[in-house]
């Protein structure tokens, strides 16, 4: 959430970032209003509480009518205080409420418009030239199963549409994906996470993935648990509740999970092969850091993804995603979108978002500098999506004979091999 403080002072700063995010504008004098009676049933309640403690005081020291009346003004007193605190209760409660529903506010930077009005900032490498090679390129879903790499058959069979098997080199892939980005993100040092799965409702609220996002989660009424999107929510979370030294800062974690998502808005999008699916696996990189240091980590988590995907040889461009394509949390977000041959375009592969104060205004957690505790800043950013990645590999890399040219960076933990070779039937 963002500071009431700054609300309050600018008002049209925050009602220019709902109007470049296409939310309700309506929403910033709700709040104003909201956050002026809370704050005057809060004076309300302590001039009551102070009138009925001065009355405490003198019953005691009275007699008579006197203190018959003093009485009287008491219990009349008591009722105000009650009225008062309810009141105090039920604008706090509203301003919390209107609060939550406001996004980040959008970086000054970020390109105003749809998702088509992205800015894109780089290209690193050069799509092949199928076509002068000799050869018409086979999508992945179609190499996948030339390997025995990919199932999605038997993946709907046993789970339904958008559910898939990696099999024999397909999963061998993925533990050398996953190996491979940990080792690069321990490099850099970050501290390797495995992350929970499931997460309360508190979790998932905090970083922002109930409101916009919501139609996409998955949860399990019984238990009121949520299955994550993205490890970015556990660890977000991990350190909720807590106040951290700012001298311990940047804190950067490496999280790997299993990813869930409905996919409740893409009906008819990707509906082949791997590319936008139920469950995946993905490595996330999380940091903590001083609001003044937030930038300057958002563009280190941008070089992390591209020293990533250039090492998978991978052609790919880095865009700037225009303000209505923003998570509710993010006041910018870059996402590095590598070649599919087959499609031709670019897809997203990786993201990387400054989310400034917002998730952990949420979450209660803040730093201290000597005396002084205020919130401090997270941002995310995906270093391996597996499955798309897979998806981005087998295309780009595949052979006329559709096996599979392994990237070098990938050879010392797929034991060496060098190519993917295709299975007898």
């Amino acid at each position: 959430m963002i500071d009431l403080r700054l609300l309050r002072e600018d008002p049209d700063r925050v009602r220019a970032s709902q109007r470049a995010r296409g939310e309700d504008v309506g929403i910033v004098d709700a709040l104003l209003t909201a956050d002026e009676r809370r704050r005057s049933s809060s004076v309300r309640f302590d001039e009551l509480r102070a009138e009925q403690k001065a009355l405490g005081k003198l019953i005691p020291k009275a007699s008579g009518d006197e203190k018959a009346e003093l009485l009287k003004k008491a219990g009349e007193l008591s009722a105000a205080v009650k009225a008062a605190d309810a009141e105090q209760d039920v604008a706090a409660e509203e301003t919390q409420r209107l609060l939550l529903r406001l996004g980040n506010l959008v970086h000054s930077e970020v390109p105003v418009g749809g998702e088509d009005d992205f800015a894109v900032l780089e290209t690193v490498g050069t799509p092949r030239d199928f076509e002068a090679e000799g050869f018409a390129p086979k999508d992945h879903l179609e190499l996948g199963e030339l390997l025995g790499a990919i199932d999605t058959e038997r993946g709907a069979k046993v789970s339904g549409s958008r559910f898939y098997y990696l099999t024999g080199v397909g999963a061998l892939l993925e533990f050398a994906l996953v190996n491979a980005a940990m080792a690069q993100a321990t490099a850099a040092g970050f501290t390797p996470m495995l992350t929970p799965a499931l997460v309360k409702p508190k979790a998932m609220e905090g970083t922002g993935f109930l409101g916009q996002a919501a139609e996409d989660v998955y949860h399990l009424d019984k238990d009121d648990l949520f299955l994550v999107g993205t490890s970015e929510v556990p660890l977000a979370a991990y350190h909720m509740d807590e106040i951290l030294e700012a001298d311990q800062l940047p804190r950067r974690y490496a999280g790997f999970s299993s990813c869930f998502r409905r996919e409740a808005g893409s009906y008819g999008k990707d509906t082949r092969g791997i590319f936008r699916v139920h469950q995946f696996d993905k490595v996330e990189m999380f940091v903590y850091t001083t609001p003044e240091e937030a930038e300057a980590e958002h563009q280190r988590l941008l070089e992390w993804e591209k020293q990533w995907l250039t090492s998978l040889e991978l052609p790919f461009r880095v865009v700037d995603l225009a303000s209505g394509d923003l998570g509710s949390s993010a006041t910018r977000k870059f996402d590095c979108e590598a070649w599919i041959p087959t499609q031709g375009k670019y897809r997203e592969l990786t993201s990387t978002s400054n989310t400034t104060e917002f998730q952990s205004r949420r979450l209660s957690i803040r730093m201290r500098e000597g005396k002084r505790v205020r919130p401090l800043a997270t941002l995310n950013g995906t270093l391996c999506a597996i499955t798309r990645t897979i998806v981005a590999i087998l295309e780009n890399h595949q052979r006329a004979d559709g096996s599979v040219r392994v990237p070098e960076a990938l050879r010392p933990f797929l034991g060496g091999r060098e190519v993917l070779e295709p299975v007898a039937r």
